[in-house]
């Protein structure tokens, strides 16, 4: 992919934001056995911490219409320094009632970092590559949770050392408020007005509730099966933290080529017919992993990892390609929202659930959810290679 210089800055520097992002955002879900140890926390209770933290996504909602009013540079900046605060204090969190206070503001800057910075990135690639851009974004965000994944192994069961690792970001985001370039095509925008109130003109708003409904149900299922295979995994399946982290290198690194193949797939054959394929297939994967024992798990993880991971790019170019410039990153988070309200209702089902017909059939009966959402698509307008609306 031929880049010119502003464009490998912009990836660079927008790739460490994502790398810090993706190192945060993982070590909860991977440490998440130990800390229900720790605070001899059962299934609900960590069922309902999951539900806090995905709430977290509404607050990146305003912060997003502030990347939208002011610029991506910033706000990029201003979130990194934001999660890696909370990520330290969460290191020395005394209670799980501390932890899920903690990591909701987290979350609220690791959502707001991850929709600004793929904004930033689409406005910045070459129209013909925007997939391979997001591939790659995507893919360093991935290299940030193999550091926690391979680190953990070394240093369980002692989950809050990871946490304070985490700080390490405060030092890096003055580097990246100095030198990621601003986007060339919100400089070039006329910025006027909210970019909420832009989001429900008519031109645009019947593409808001699509996008919405389907990542709301795409995350009743993605968000406990997310959170909860660990709990799975050790509680269930009886597994030690050691084939627990092999499992996760394994499909990271078939994850890390997915994101690439994804990129490719997409700039090749358009967003439609490869994120209906690929929701599907992750829908299915996903649930094989909770309803098929210890082989099924594994096998299911693998596939589970390289159908979702090849789906990001999908999905990343094609949201930012469906609204304007001038509330890009807004949408993206209104995605995130939407995301956060599904997650939120797919934990409290499980929570629910779970005490009468397992943890594992919980989790895989909302896979219905997510196959309903992926026929949503086919009312979506196909984007690729379009001028990004203004």
């Amino acid at each position: 992919m031929e880049l010119d210089p502003q464009q490998r800055r912009t990836l660079a520097w927008a790739g460490l934001a994502v790398v810090l992002l993706g190192f945060d955002g993982s070590v909860l879900v991977l440490t998440l056995p130990a800390i229900a140890s720790d605070f001899h926390a059962p299934t609900r209770e960590l069922t309902n911490l999951g539900s806090v933290l995905a709430l977290g996504a509404l607050g990146a909602l305003p912060l997003a219409t502030l990347a939208d009013r002011f610029g991506r540079r910033g706000l990029i900046a201003l979130g990194v320094a934001g999660f890696s605060i909370t990520n330290f204090a969460s290191g020395l969190a005394p209670s799980l009632e501390w932890l899920a206070g903690l990591r909701l503001v987290a979350v609220c800057f690791e959502a707001m970092v991850a929709g600004v910075a793929t904004a930033l990135v689409v406005e910045e690639a070459p129209r013909g590559r925007r997939g391979q851009a997001v591939s790659v974004l995507s893919l360093l965000a991935g290299l940030g949770a193999g550091i926690s994944v391979l680190s953990y192994p070394l240093l369980a069961p002692h989950w809050r050392w990871l946490f304070l690792a985490g700080g390490v970001g405060l030092l890096l985001a003055p580097a990246i408020w100095s030198q990621l370039p601003e986007s060339r095509m919100w400089l070039g925008a006329r910025v006027t007005g909210s970019a909420l109130r832009l989001l429900l003109q008519p031109a645009w708003r019947r593409r808001v509730a699509l996008i919405a409904a389907m990542t709301a149900l795409r995350a009743v299922l993605l968000g406990p099966a997310g959170l909860l295979f660990t709990v799975y995994a050790s509680e269930v399946l009886h597994l030690s933290p050691t084939p627990i982290s092999v499992l996760i290198v394994v499909s990271a690194f078939i994850g890390a080529a997915s994101y690439l193949a994804g990129g490719y797939l997409t700039d090749r054959f358009g967003r439609r017919r490869p994120a209906i394929g690929l929701t599907v297939a992750t829908a299915l994967s996903t649930t094989f992993s909770f309803t098929s024992g210890s082989a099924g798990f594994y096998a299911g993880n693998v596939l589970w990892s390289a159908f979702s991971s090849a789906a990001t790019p999908v999905f990343g170019a094609w949201t930012a390609e469906l609204f304007p410039t001038r509330a890009r990153a807004t949408a993206e988070a209104t995605g995130a929202v939407a995301g956060a309200i599904g997650s939120v209702a797919g934990l409290q089902a499980v929570g629910v659930l779970a005490p009468s017909i397992g943890l594992g059939e919980a989790i895989a009966l909302l896979g219905l959810a997510m196959l309903g959402g992926a026929f949503l698509l086919f009312v979506l307008p196909e984007t690729k290679q379009a001028p990004l609306p203004d």
